[in-house]
């Protein structure tokens, strides 16, 4: 089965599309932008996260989701009453075609400098062909980003009153990068995760245990469960929308429930938690196979 998907669970429905070498349909559908939380805003699909963080001074993108979602991403922006010219820098999560296929295109539309850490700046350029990667061969490709300015792990990027700052979280790509903020609004200012994928998803082939040329791969990732549980963390994000149910929980927030359900000091704890059950099955998986051949 062709695994070029990001999902930290994966239903029924991702797994037929990704048999089928098809984008599953969520993944395109449109869907109204709403504020999260004091200047982040929500702009990408049902199924595919895009942030922005606002600021006099210019506004932050975090990912683009596919690149036939690129006229979508600006029109969401446009709809919340920004416009795509003032986002002055794009980050990404990690260089695959649902979260970075339309980078070249949203940057080339702002004028935007793009930001990742060093092994995504380097898939970025390359349009995803990433031999690092664990679904090299597998991962579909999309247009290159001409430029890629590097984030040191723990280095912060700024725009006006906005800061962010990188935490390296290999292990679903090399280049995976979690990003942390601050917004705040009515006097409360709360801590903002974008937490990347998670799941170890890859080739056909491809044994995160016994890979030779990186033998520190499996201790990377759960270095990076870690890391992402141990982050301040008020209100968590990630790529996939739907692997945290974070569509149900603005709804539930939208309908009055109390206390807001986006809010949530143990999210990342949780969602390192259950990346980890499901890294170390993975990792018996490959134990048994290797003892059987």
């Amino acid at each position: 089965m062709k695994r070029f998907a990001c999902h930290l669970f994966i239903g029924v429905a991702a797994i037929a599309a990704l048999s089928a070498h098809a984008e599953e349909p969520s993944w395109h559908q449109p869907h109204k932008p709403f504020q999260v939380y004091g200047n982040t805003y929500y702009v990408g699909t049902e199924g595919l996260s895009a942030i922005l963080i606002t600021s006099p001074q210019g506004d932050i993108l975090i990912d683009g989701t596919l690149q036939r979602n690129a006229p979508l991403i600006e029109a969401n922006i446009r709809a919340l009453g920004f416009r795509i010219e003032d986002v002055r820098v794009i980050l990404n999560s990690h260089a695959h075609s649902d979260h970075a296929g339309a980078i070249a295109e949203l940057a080339a539309a702002s004028g935007a400098h793009v930001r990742a850490s060093a092994a995504g700046a380097r898939a970025l350029m390359a349009g995803g062909n990433d031999p690092e990667d664990p679904q090299f061969g597998e991962a579909l490709r999309y247009p290159p980003v001409a430029h890629v300015d590097v984030v040191p792990d723990g280095g912060t990027v700024r725009v006006g009153n906005i800061e962010l700052t990188a935490h390296y979280t290999p292990g679903h790509t090399p280049g995976s990068t979690s990003w942390t903020w601050r917004s705040c609004a009515g006097g409360r200012c709360l801590d903002m995760v974008y937490a990347d994928s998670l799941s170890a998803i890859s080739s056909d082939g491809f044994h995160f245990s016994d890979d030779a040329t990186h033998a520190h791969r499996v201790e990377d990732f759960r270095r990076s469960l870690t890391t992402i549980a141990a982050l301040p963390c008020d209100i968590l994000m990630v790529p996939h929308p739907d692997a945290i149910g974070f569509m149900e929980k603005v709804t539930a927030r939208d309908r009055g429930r109390q206390p807001n359900p986006l809010i949530d000091p143990h999210a990342c704890q949780a969602y390192a938690a259950a990346a980890g059950v499901k890294l170390e099955a993975r990792l018996a998986r490959e134990r048994q196979d290797h003892a059987t051949h």
